[in-house]
């Protein structure tokens, strides 16, 4: 009943967290095409120390973000839709299909060229903008389809993570990175001592984080290297996993990831942006999010379940696979994120970032008008 609660209240969060960003989204624009346009893009390069704003909510407070991703990971392991073999192979094969083909589509297009290195783009599914359409469609939607699309997301942030820890690393300072996974490793022996002090795994934590920002592997990965080092029990109430998730939702859901779209998504609208639509690793990014996620998650859990190593629940059907399939290509905050570390070139990430806002759109639009006629026809049909 607890975790049911926690889930309940995850949802909750996402989705109100997801229209949030929307707001957020239209304003910035809104501003960075404005007459405050210069005061707004000033503000988030204006340095804090030795860096800009900018710089520290992507490389500081996002690993807030990622820390949450870890938390909520770790719960669907241990006592979620991950602790069933059954039951996660699906989501799992959704989730691998729907990163495999996107960034196979976008390298098809772009391998051996400077912009190869934006195949992690189109991979990503932005769970808060993906729950928040789903919840436009109100009771209608079966307990089970959420639950999928939540595992599915937050496997591709699993992945995508794993992308950024791989493909997204240039130079290692091994000093650095040796001493943050000594402090990894010292917190999973408090874990298995069973020390449940949060204020000993936080405070290990940004050491943490502080060695691995300078190590040369992005600082975010702190996030869920922490979240699996802090304990779970049984995951009640008292468990120290549940008392920090609980605690970061709000935050992460209502102030870290909107100052992130706020932060990332100032972009000046010329009059001839639309010719940012054109090149090949802006189509990439658009027919990864579009066509790829929704054939890659479809074929993969159709596959898996025509194997048998998984089964689609009783309350479901292929259409509402394929309906939450284009909510997959919401790329957004993950797809803008891996863009800042795919590329150097402003006029590269600008343009890609205008692709991941337009695909993410008419992915939101598709996913929701399908499931709408789907869900009104079943009712009419019963």
């Amino acid at each position: 009943m607890r975790i049911n609660t926690l889930f309940k209240d995850f949802l909750e969060s996402e989705k109100a967290g997801g229209f949030i960003l929307i707001g957020c989204t239209l304003l910035s624009l809104f501003l960075a095409n404005s007459s405050w346009s210069d005061h707004y893009l000033h503000f988030w390069h204006h340095h804090l120390g030795t860096n800009s704003i900018e710089y520290w909510i992507n490389d500081g407070l996002m690993t807030i973000f990622f820390l949450l991703i870890g938390l909520e990971l770790e719960r669907e392991v241990y006592a979620g839709e991950l602790s069933n073999i059954k039951n996660a192979l699906l989501p799992i094969s959704a989730a691998i299909g729907g990163m495999l083909i996107p960034a196979g589509i976008y390298l098809f297009l772009n391998y051996g060229t400077e912009t190869q290195s934006g195949a992690g783009i189109p991979m990503a599914t932005d769970i808060a903008f993906a729950l928040g359409i789903l919840s436009l469609l109100g009771n209608r939607v079966p307990v089970s389809l959420k639950i999928f699309l939540t595992a599915l997301a937050v496997i591709d942030d699993l992945g995508a993570i794993l992308i950024i820890a791989l493909f997204y690393t240039k130079t290692i300072v091994w000093s650095n990175l040796i001493i943050a996974l000594s402090i990894f490793v010292f917190l999973l022996i408090l874990n298995r001592l069973k020390v449940r002090n949060l204020i000993l795994y936080l405070l290990c934590g940004i050491a943490m984080w502080y060695f691995m920002l300078n190590s040369g592997v992005h600082a975010t990965i702190t996030g869920v290297l922490l979240a699996f080092a802090i304990p779970f029990g049984n995951g009640d109430e008292k468990s120290t996993s549940y008392i920090l998730q609980h605690f970061l939702h709000k935050p992460v859901a209502f102030f870290i990831l909107p100052v992130f779209a706020l932060a990332n998504t100032a972009i000046i609208l010329n009059s001839d942006w639309h010719y940012a639509l054109s090149h090949s690793y802006t189509i990439g990014i658009a027919l990864g999010l579009l066509l790829g996620k929704p054939i890659g998650i479809c074929l993969f859990s159709f596959l898996s379940v025509k194997l048998k190593i998984s089964k689609l629940p009783n309350d479901l059907n292929w259409k509402s696979i394929i309906g939450v399939s284009f909510l997959g290509g919401i790329g957004f905050t993950m797809s803008i994120f891996i863009t800042l570390l795919a590329f150097s070139d402003d006029e590269h990430i600008t343009n890609s970032k205008i692709m991941i806002l337009v695909s993410s759109l008419l992915a939101a639009l598709i996913g929701l008008l399908f499931l709408k006629f789907s869900f009104k026809k079943q009712k009419n049909e019963i």
